[in-house]
């Protein structure tokens, strides 16, 4: 073990070790939030610009990818979440050498999976929007949208992974900054590609990916002059198989449970399809507040996972708990909050994507159903990432596969040909989190009840 880490010496820092916890989890997830909601706000700010100056057919093709980009990332994504789980954990540990140990694996595995994503999405786009059963008039600008979008995978990766470096740190204010500045930028450049230059949905996406490249660029900048041992070095980009492992282990049933639930949302797309166009544009345009409401949601995870890992590493186990309750408290009161805003003005929110008075009523319809009920979500993925942070990363990973996904797939193909309607369709969405949440707290509540965790307390 090398020289110990000096734990919350720097402003950017958080000491998730010592003192009280509900304004450093605060200070952590708000800010980790924002930076999610600003990632959905490129999405959004696409939809917004085509719906109003293109149409709703071009509206339709960029929103119908949110299932299918999900779907090839999301792998990705809870590797990275392993990749910060381990790195707390190493510094809850004061384990200099495993730091950097980690980070270098992170470098490479960040450059491997944008690389591959970059291929994966050239290769399955069509297939898969077809597979989806995207209408006609719609498939050939889906197609080109999703192409464009994973040519900038590359970058989406760095960040997300430089992100989560970090975030081992209790760093979430300078990825905010970042995204702000990349944010900025995707919103001119949409309003130059799509209004002056007419490129439709290929210049949102242009415009999303330059955005993704200045957001990757700053990110690697700033890493590359952090203090030991959290430094980026270009020339020390190595796997370690212990590292990897460990990354692997938390990381890859996260990511799994990530790509079913995105499969599961595939399959509700390809249903929501059947109605239409119209149907298709406004679930697009309800789904971007469900987006902004799980990220609080997703804010409290990352808290969950970085606070409870450092303080699991430390064998802390009286902080792990309240660490929990904090977090699932917090996110159920912060989500419910918007769910409920953007749920009573539903017309005018809806205002900022499409003025098509169909499109609304679907829009509408799906407000009413999912997003006001969309709290409960907390339930499942609070106690998941506390699991998580804590090394367990499969049982809740399964049980999620089964509450969820599931019995979302069943619903499309069992229960929506026997009851039609959109408005049924829509409620497999709050059923299956009911489902979930009690499945995963109650693993969590098993687990955190044996002897073992009892003898560490």
């Amino acid at each position: 073990m090398d020289s110990k880490v000096n734990q919350g010496s720097r402003s950017n820092e958080i000491d998730m070790l010592n003192g009280p916890l509900f304004r450093k989890i605060l200070v952590f997830a708000l800010p980790l939030a924002a930076s999610s909601l600003l990632q959905e706000l490129f999405n959004s700010v696409d939809v917004a610009v085509v719906g109003h100056f293109v149409g709703s057919e071009a509206l339709a093709a960029v929103g119908s990818n949110a299932p299918v980009i999900g779907l090839l990332i999301n792998l990705f994504m809870g590797i990275s979440m392993g990749a910060c789980a381990i790195i707390s954990n190493h510094i809850g540990q004061q384990d200099d050498r495993s730091i950097r140990r980690s980070i270098s694996t992170v470098q490479l595995v960040a450059v491997l999976s944008g690389l591959f994503l970059l291929v994966l999405g050239q290769v399955a786009a069509r297939p898969i929007l077809t597979w989806m059963g995207t209408p006609p008039e719609v498939l050939d600008q889906a197609v080109i949208y999703l192409r464009i979008y994973f040519l900038g995978m590359p970058f989406i990766m760095a960040f997300n992974f430089g992100s989560a470096i970090l975030r081992s740190m209790g760093d979430t204010r300078r990825p905010l900054y970042i995204l702000v500045v990349a944010g900025v930028i995707n919103t001119l450049l949409n309003l130059l590609f799509v209004i002056g230059f007419q490129m439709g949905v290929a210049g949102v996406a242009v415009a999303t990916g330059i955005a993704n490249a200045v957001s990757a660029t700053l990110i690697i900048r700033l890493l590359r002059k952090e203090q030991e041992p959290f430094r980026l070095h270009f020339d020390r980009m190595k796997i370690y198989s212990s590292e990897l492992s460990r990354m692997l282990r938390i990381g890859v049933p996260a990511g799994i449970q990530g790509m079913i639930f995105s499969i599961s949302n595939v399959v509700v797309q390809s249903s929501i399809n059947s109605y239409g166009a119209d149907a298709i544009a406004g679930s697009a345009a309800a789904v971007n507040f469900e987006y902004y409401c799980y990220f609080i949601i997703q804010g409290f995870n990352g808290a969950a996972i970085s606070f409870i890992a450092q303080n699991y590493g430390a064998g802390k186990m009286d902080r792990v708990h309240r660490i929990f309750w904090i977090c699932m408290a917090s996110s159920v009161a912060f989500c419910a909050a918007f769910n409920w805003l953007f749920a009573w003005q539903d017309n005018f929110f809806l205002g900022f994507f499409s003025d098509v008075p169909m499109v609304h009523h679907y829009g509408a319809i799906r407000m009413h159903i999912v997003l006001a009920l969309q709290f409960i979500a907390s339930s499942y993925e609070i106690a998941g990432s506390s699991l998580r942070g804590m090394g367990k990363s499969l049982t809740p990973a399964l049980l999620t596969v089964f509450g969820t996904c599931l019995l979302r797939v069943v619903w499309v193909y069992v229960v929506s040909p026997l009851w039609k309607g959109y408005d049924v369709l829509m409620m497999v969405y709050p059923i299956s989190w009911v489902l979930t949440g009690i499945l995963v707290l109650t693993a969590y509540w098993l687990h955190i009840r044996k002897p073992a965790f009892r003898i560490k307390a």
